[in-house]
């Protein structure tokens, strides 16, 4: 009852007196109310929140980073379970200290024991897994003296290498500074990254994966060109410093603490680091062997997960870790695990931009004893085509994709509209702003929005393509200022931005399958495998009301519908091929495509890779989007063949390039920045368009260069 008074009296006083729902409160009822509404609030408690200074410290910390990176989740998660929220505000690493000190915050992350001053009331929490650092060098650079010095430790090791006179390079003021004090200093990692490529130093003391990602994100040329010194590394766990002085700062301390120990009981810990890919490898038992495989969290994969526990009861003496991730996650990953030549993965799942180009430069191991049983034939040409390097396999395929506009066919029913088997994007448009009913949940349009390559671009390059333009000209000049850019991200800020779900630039494909599938997306352009989730009436609760068109076109359909596959392929550094190839064979085989039917029944069978599901009777009466699927993929091939064309590129929705993650990295973050009305379109472009222009020079890209 209580509830119900509240909303009367505060709708009441709203509307100014004009009582609603038919009742009038007397003098006597009010004072009752109001004695009640006082209790009520005496006895409610209240929220407990904490505020943190943060200071970026990729990959573990960062406002670009998913969930705001492992340490933001982590202390999130730990608050949660004892009641607590928290708000992060990110500063400078010197300005956090100050403000902290200035009790404008509860306190500071991340933080390292160091940095506790408990006479000034700054009290270090509990550890958590923190970096590793350790000296990076070039694979080709010789160490002055031979052989690597023996040492107990990093430190050791470090003062070793510098007696013998090599040269390290150390960030100033940094947390590494301590151990190797009046080593060449820089102002950041990636200063010290440039020194070490141009023979300045000859080693770096940096946390692995922060070089790796900044090689990954930064300095792609780098990839594959460097590594570790092997024999000593020094892992530093990480805290949060709280301001003890204030008078909640110890009940705060106390409870993330107690909050970090629930994680570490329950296993939450380790699902966070695996969910930002930074789980570390298992210890093998002996005589057994694990296997690590590194995949997107999409629920095709995720069933190949559950129906691994086939695989693994066949083959007892060998054990799977799984590590799944978001989509840009785990290609931050792979990649960063090659830039450092970490050997992390067995088995990775690649896409159609990432195998040719690590077969060529010989990052996978090549497939070359495929039994007669996995029917290679059964392959679709054009999925085995972009597989093969020099007549040989080095991926199989797990299944392939389109794009299609997915819409409410109810809905377009009710309104009186309709939609043709290819429509434009104005007519998107049109029924978009018909059909948007924010107030009822029902959003015109779902896109993706969140930023990176395979994200939010997937879906801009492909309007980019409609609209007739291109990322680069025969000389590889960028072309993002270009009218057909404008026309394609001002079209895309417009639809998401007025028609679009809340905070769209957090959404990607599996936020808005759960849109979709929810019932509050009216039209959905993304990729043709979601089909077997929204027309399984088991996970989708508009099975029955879904209908499917071609991706839009806008000046032209050439390139309109972007061209993808998911496959599994063997790294040349795993430890362990021989059985990672032999697992990799099952997982792509028929007999697996059956056992998912037998199980999650045949419209979750795992799409676009074998042409005998095609011809499945079984397969073609439980999915009524086949054709559509098959032709989005026919028309998707033979737009990419007829892309190349005035360009010195393949792909639709990404340039294949080495230097693409990087430079589409960059443009997808102006982009967002677009979206959430941080810059104008023609700002983003802009911005865009000199750092492509500076990178794609770095990189040595002119006149006469061919792709990679």
């Amino acid at each position: 009852m209580l509830g119900f008074w509240t909303v009367g009296f505060r709708t009441a006083v709203r509307c100014g007196g004009a009582w609603l729902g038919g009742w009038v409160l007397g003098v006597g009822a009010m004072v009752g109310l109001a004695g009640a509404l006082a209790a009520a609030q005496a006895q409610a408690p209240v929220p407990r929140s904490v505020t943190l200074a943060a200071s970026e410290r990729v990959p573990y910390l960062g406002e670009a980073l998913v969930n705001q990176g492992y340490v933001a989740d982590l202390v999130a998660e730990a608050f949660r379970l004892q009641g607590y929220t928290v708000r992060l505000q990110f500063y400078p690493a010197a300005r956090g200290g100050a403000v902290l000190r200035q009790g404008d915050v509860d306190g500071l992350l991340p933080a390292s024991e160091a940095d506790a001053a408990p006479a000034e009331g700054l009290v270090a929490s509990d550890p958590f897994p923190g970096d590793t650092l350790g000296l990076l060098k070039k694979s080709a650079t010789v160490l002055p003296g031979g052989a690597l010095p023996a040492a107990p430790d990093l430190i050791g090791l470090l003062q070793a290498l510098r007696q013998r006179g090599a040269t390290v390079g150390v960030v100033r003021g940094g947390l590494g500074e301590p151990l190797a004090p009046a080593a060449d200093s820089a102002t950041d990692d990636l200063q010290n990254l440039d020194k070490l490529d141009r023979d300045r130093v000859q080693l770096v003391l940096i946390d692995k994966y922060t070089a790796a990602d900044l090689v990954t994100g930064r300095r792609p040329h780098l990839i594959g060109k460097l590594e570790f010194v092997p024999g000593a590394q020094l892992a530093r766990p990480l805290h949060v410093l709280f301001n003890t002085r204030k008078p909640q700062g110890r009940q705060q301390l106390a409870a993330f603490n107690a909050g970090l120990a629930q994680l570490r009981a329950n296993g939450g810990l380790d699902r966070i680091l695996a969910r930002h890919g930074l789980q570390p490898r298992p210890v093998a038992a002996k005589g057994e062997k694990w296997l690590t495989i590194g995949t997107v969290n999409n629920a095709d994969m995720l069933v190949m997960r559950q129906l691994s526990r086939e695989y693994e009861a066949r083959h007892p003496k060998v054990k799977l870790q799984w590590r799944v991730m978001d989509e840009g996650t785990l290609r931050t990953r792979l990649l960063s695990d090659l830039a450092i030549n970490d050997g992390q993965f067995d088995i990775v799942t690649l896409g159609a931009y990432e195998v040719p180009i690590w077969a060529r430069r010989g990052w996978l191991a090549p497939l070359t004893a495929l039994p007669a049983s996995y029917e290679v034939d059964d392959l679709f040409p054009s999925v085995r085509a972009g597989l093969t390097h020099a007549g040989q396999l080095h991926a199989l395929p797990f299944y392939a994709e389109s794009s299609v506009t997915y819409y409410r066919a109810d809905l377009f029913e009710a309104a009186g509209l309709s939609l043709p088997a290819q429509p434009t994007w104005d007519e998107v448009a049109q029924a978009a702003q018909r059909l948007h009913r924010p107030d009822d949940s029902l959003y015109g349009i779902c896109l993706r929005g969140r930023p990176g390559w395979g994200e939010n671009m997937t879906l801009v390059s492909t309007l980019v393509n409609a609209q007739g333009g291109r990322w680069f000209d025969e000389r590889w000049r960028a072309e993002l200022t270009s009218p057909a850019w404008e026309a394609a991200v001002t079209q895309y800020v417009n639809l998401l931005g007025r028609y679009g779900p809340p905070q769209p630039e957090l959404n990607s494909y599996n936020e808005n399958l759960r849109l979709f599938a929810a019932g509050r997306c009216a039209i959905w352009v993304d990729a043709t495998v979601a089909a077997g989730t929204l027309f399984d009436a088991k996970r989708s609760q508009v099975a029955g009301r879904v209908a499917v068109a071609a991706a839009p076109r806008a000046r032209t359909d050439r390139g309109a519908a972007w061209l993808w596959s998911w496959s599994l392929a063997v790294p040349q550094s795993s430890p362990h091929r021989s059985e990672a190839h032999d697992f990799i064979t099952w997982a792509t085989s028929r007999p697996y495509l059956q056992a998912v039917a037998r199980q999650q029944g045949w419209v979750a069978v795992p799409p676009g890779t074998r042409m005998s599901t095609y011809r499945s009777p079984e397969y073609r009466a439980a999915a009524p989007f086949h054709a559509a699927v098959r032709a989005a993929l026919d028309a998707a091939d033979g737009h990419a063949k007829a892309l190349q064309q005035g360009r010195n590129y393949t792909g639709i929705q990404y340039v294949g390039i080495p230097e693409f993650p990087a430079i589409g990295g960059q443009v997808a973050a102006e982009v967002a920045r677009a979206l959430t009305g941080q810059q104008t379109v023609k700002q983003a472009l802009q911005r865009s368009q000199e750092a492509v222009t500076s990178a794609m020079s770095a990189a040595g890209y002119g006149p006469g260069v061919k792709a990679d």
